[in-house]
């Protein structure tokens, strides 16, 4: 056997190592979840046991680990598997046209949610997000990116108890 048949499984020199990436976002989330949970003011109760430090130090714990048995694997040589969706060609690069427009659909949603209000920045996501994935009925996706900020704030209000902000129309909703 040559040597190229014995390495055709493993990586080129510092090839295949954007799993470190992801390793060390796992383990700086793991960090922030601990130390989080750590400046938890619990007062004692001795009806409960467990308290409610116990699991954000499980999750943040587990984050690390993962990041450290990430890191290992990839070091000695371990690579992801390439995602091969039946709809994804790999071989092209990603679609900036429509990659752009839904950043900054998003992007504006965090600048105007607290002064506009969720229902005007979410409908600006939704349908921001709709024109970037394609859609050209400007009306009809507009009349639902409406409803559904609407459907999402109330949904909020009382199904869950979340006051979402109102913004510029807190006196009307």
């Amino acid at each position: 056997m040559t040597q190229q048949s014995t390495d055709a499984g493993k990586p080129a020199a510092g090839k295949g190592r954007s799993e470190l990436g992801i390793a060390a976002l796992l383990g700086a989330a793991g960090a922030v979840v601990l130390w989080d949970a750590s400046r938890l003011a619990v007062p004692y109760s001795q009806t409960d046991v467990v308290g409610p430090k116990t699991l954000p130090i499980i999750i943040g714990c587990l984050l690390v680990v993962t990041a450290v048995l990430l890191a290992i694997n990839v070091l000695r040589g371990g690579r992801g598997q390439a995602e091969e969706g039946e709809d994804v060609d790999l071989s092209h690069p990603a679609d900036w046209k429509t990659v752009l427009p839904l950043v900054g659909a998003f992007v504006l949603n965090i600048l105007l949610i607290d002064i506009a209000g969720w229902v005007i920045s979410g409908t600006l996501l939704f349908w921001g997000s709709v024109w970037a994935l394609g859609g050209r009925k400007y009306v009809r996706d507009g009349l639902v990116s409406v409803a559904m900020a609407l459907t999402t704030f109330y949904g909020f209000y009382f199904g869950l108890g979340i006051k979402l902000p109102a913004g510029i129309l807190a006196g009307i909703l």
